[in-house]
């Protein structure tokens, strides 16, 4: 659209980005801090076997597979809890592989991603969502039915 190509940007946005990216080239705390509460984020959640898809980023995406879950659990953290947590689906990903996409940054606290973790559980339970060892019972109930066949 012509209003998103041809948007020029005021000075200060522009000043603003510029001294944000030379403070980073010179900072790796920010970096640092991501990498641990990802870190921790993704550990915490595997301790309680909510299914976070493997994966090397800052990302963690949280496995539900079913569009409608993925809603139900986004507008629960969202109205309920008031975390927004965005809920990524068809087409942006295949059918059966919807996910909630969590991205810790370096500045939640722990206090902050402990309050996550125990409002995702909270949902998970309340929803009988699958875990990740439902996930994998399934695999391998489908992986033997393949060589059956």
């Amino acid at each position: 659209a012509p209003g998103f190509i041809f948007t020029t940007l005021p000075p200060a946005i522009v000043a603003g980005a510029k001294a944000s990216i030379q403070y980073l080239k010179e900072s790796t705390k920010e970096r640092e801090l991501q990498q641990l509460n990802t870190r921790l984020l993704k550990n915490r959640l595997a301790q309680l076997d909510i299914p976070v898809i493997p994966n090397p980023s800052h990302i963690a995406p949280v496995f539900i597979g079913e569009t409608e879950t993925c809603k139900i659990a986004s507008d629960q953290l969202l109205h309920e809890r008031g975390i927004y947590v965005q809920s990524i689906n068809y087409p942006t990903v295949a059918k059966g592989e919807e996910r909630l996409r969590i991205t810790p940054t370096p500045g939640h606290t722990e206090q902050m991603t402990d309050y996550l973790v125990n409002v995702l559980e909270k949902v998970w339970r309340k929803n009988d969502f699958k875990k990740a060892s439902d996930w994998e019972k399934e695999l391998v109930l489908a992986l033997m039915f393949q060589i059956l066949d």
